[in-house]
């Protein structure tokens, strides 16, 4: 491992480049994200979140950037749902690595309302959709043949008929505070761009690599 070393030259990221507001910038990182073939899901996102003083981490899919909002779905009953409810401080990270680049949000995740849950949630595949209902997300099970049992029983149940949304499922919106960028460049002096907020309004300052 100690001998794992890559020089990042694709890209730099400089101060007269970039725009007012992080969620362009985002955007544009994105779609660039999105358009690479080496990146396989551009919306995979590493969700940090705290429990007990301790740091829990997962992948998620955000869904959505609306209102200055980051937004991703679950089941509110697993142990990230039930950690957010508690907590709402949050991170999220997308490990953009073929691009050398990645962003860091820092904010704060609340419950968005049930309409859009359920209007998110109707858009869904119905595989997707009969999932939340088989899963009881981070609960424990007694083997892999009771989850198959589950998923029998649900497709059964809801055979000839619309899927309703779970009530232990839905969405959170995370609203940032903070969101940094990082683009890899040469000698591992790497560009890192932080974007804050400050009564309402947002404004950027270079970190050291």
């Amino acid at each position: 491992m100690k001998d794992l070393r890559k020089n990042y030259t694709k890209d730099a990221l400089l101060e007269a480049n970039l725009p007012s507001q992080p969620f362009a910038l985002f955007e544009e990182w994105f779609a660039a994200a999105v358009a690479e073939p080496l990146i396989s899901e551009a919306n995979a996102m590493v969700l940090s979140t705290v429990h007990n003083n301790a740091v829990d981490s997962r992948i998620v899919l955000l869904k959505d950037v609306r209102d200055s909002h980051f937004v991703f779905f679950t089941n509110y009953n697993s142990h990230k749902g039930k950690q957010l409810e508690e907590n709402g401080n949050c991170t999220i990270l997308f490990p953009w690595i073929a691009q050398e680049r990645q962003v860091i949000v820092r904010g704060k995740a609340t419950k968005i309302s049930e309409q859009e849950s359920s209007d998110y949630f109707d858009s869904r595949p119905k595989g997707s959709q009969i999932g939340a209902w088989v899963s009881e997300q981070s609960s424990e099970i007694g083997s892999r043949e009771d989850l198959d049992a589950n998923l029998d029983f649900y497709l059964k149940k809801f055979e000839n008929t619309l899927i309703p949304k779970p009530n232990h499922w839905g969405g959170f919106e995370i609203k940032p505070v903070e969101i940094e960028f990082w683009q890899g460049r040469e000698n591992r002096l790497h560009d890192r761009i932080l974007y804050y907020v400050e009564n309402e309004k947002w404004y950027f300052k270079r970190l050291q690599p």
